[in-house]
């Protein structure tokens, strides 16, 4: 199983970004999804999950700017974030909780995807 994290980059403040991470591999079934980040010097942090069912969690750093969706037959958890700010600068993880076929699931994690907003 492996979790591909990608669409981060430069970006100026106020501006706006997607992220997707895509699962694959052998995944039976894909139960909550992810993205956490870590800014330079700092421990990595929740930034908001979403269940299979579509119930949705978020730090209260993303509410109001960032939404988190899937699509669940393309197995795949998006970030979308608006009104970007400086202090948003980080490597941004995914994670899934993947059943990879009959032996219970596990947590699986992307390998990151750096998003530099500029002032």
């Amino acid at each position: 199983v492996q979790l591909q994290a990608s669409g981060g980059g430069l970006v100026q403040a106020g501006g706006s970004l997607t992220l997707s991470c895509v699962a694959s591999g052998r995944v039976f079934e894909v139960n909550s999804m992810g993205w956490y980040r870590q800014a330079p010097g700092k421990q990595r942090e929740l930034v908001a999950t979403i269940s299979s069912g579509g119930s949705t969690n978020y730090a209260d750093s993303a509410k109001v700017r960032f939404t988190i969706s899937r699509d669940n037959t393309k197995k795949t958890v998006y970030l979308q974030m608006n009104s970007l700010k400086p202090e948003d600068t980080a490597v941004y993880y995914c994670n899934a909780d993947i059943d990879a076929g009959g032996l219970g699931s596990s947590l699986y994690w992307g390998q990151g995807t750096l998003v530099t907003v500029s002032s």
